[in-house]
């Protein structure tokens, strides 16, 4: 299709592109007054017991602490975790995501910290449900030790380093904008192209159909025997004289 053909195409068809404005304007709307999200987060850290009287197989060493750690997080995003969750009142989308306190050099969990993150519209939900998350997090390291008969004296502790605080976020209206108004285009102009391609094939069908239609009326009308060299049913040949007579 030329841009000449396209041009006219979107003229024609002129109307569609009303309707994905009138869309595009909608979702403006909604960009430009968005409703509020809060995202409350904390931070934990698996700390390894003070005494060494009483050895603990899960936490001997540094990076079994971030193996066991993950392993709970594993645990509280699978879906019978989320749904544990749910049943606690945690309506808020919740995130966990394991801190690396290594560096570049010893790039691997030397301290197993997490971040416990929640996402709401209400600052004080968001708020709570970091801390109910946090609260499954603790029980379940308190039962894989008492799985393994770990003593209370060489057990894993949870400690909070940071307390959940709520941030409400905020977006960039210009580049939400920018992205409703390319959408707007991607969406309309193939929509307009389509539209047209489809009514132009039935109004091609629809002459066709017409000029078929006249074609075929037109030469039922004429005579089988009009025809200068028509014959009688006697087989007899009909002159022009006698077809005048």
């Amino acid at each position: 299709m030329s841009p000449g053909e396209l041009v006219r195409a979107l003229r024609r068809r002129w109307y569609v592109l009303v309707v994905a404005a009138v869309l595009a304007a909608a979702g403006a709307l909604q960009v430009l007054r968005p409703t509020p999200v809060h995202v409350s987060a904390a931070i934990v850290v698996l700390k390894p017991p003070v005494t060494g009287r009483y050895p603990n197989q899960l936490a001997n060493l540094q990076p079994p602490l971030a193996a066991v750690s993950y392993a709970v997080v594993q645990q509280l995003e699978s879906p019978e975790g989320r749904a544990e969750l749910r049943a606690k009142g945690v309506t808020a989308d919740y995130r966990l995501l394991p801190r690396n306190s290594g560096t570049s050099v010893t790039p691997r969990y030397l301290i197993p910290s997490l971040q416990v993150q929640a996402e709401h519209t209400d600052p004080e939900t968001a708020n709570a449900a970091v801390r109910a998350v946090i609260e499954a997090y603790a029980r379940r390291v308190a039962a894989l030790q008492d799985a393994q008969g770990v003593p209370a004296a060489s057990r894993m502790s949870v400690d909070q380093l940071v307390q959940p605080s709520a941030v409400a976020q905020q977006g960039t209206k210009s580049r939400a904008l920018v992205g409703v108004a390319a959408l707007a285009g991607v969406a309309g102009v193939p929509a307009a192209l389509w539209t047209d391609r489809l009514l132009v094939r039935r109004d091609r069908r629809r002459r066709e159909g017409a000029d078929a239609a006249t074609a075929g009326g037109s030469g039922a009308g004429t005579p089988a025997g009009a025809g200068s060299g028509g014959r009688l049913p006697g087989g007899e040949r009909l002159t022009g004289a006698v077809a005048a007579g």
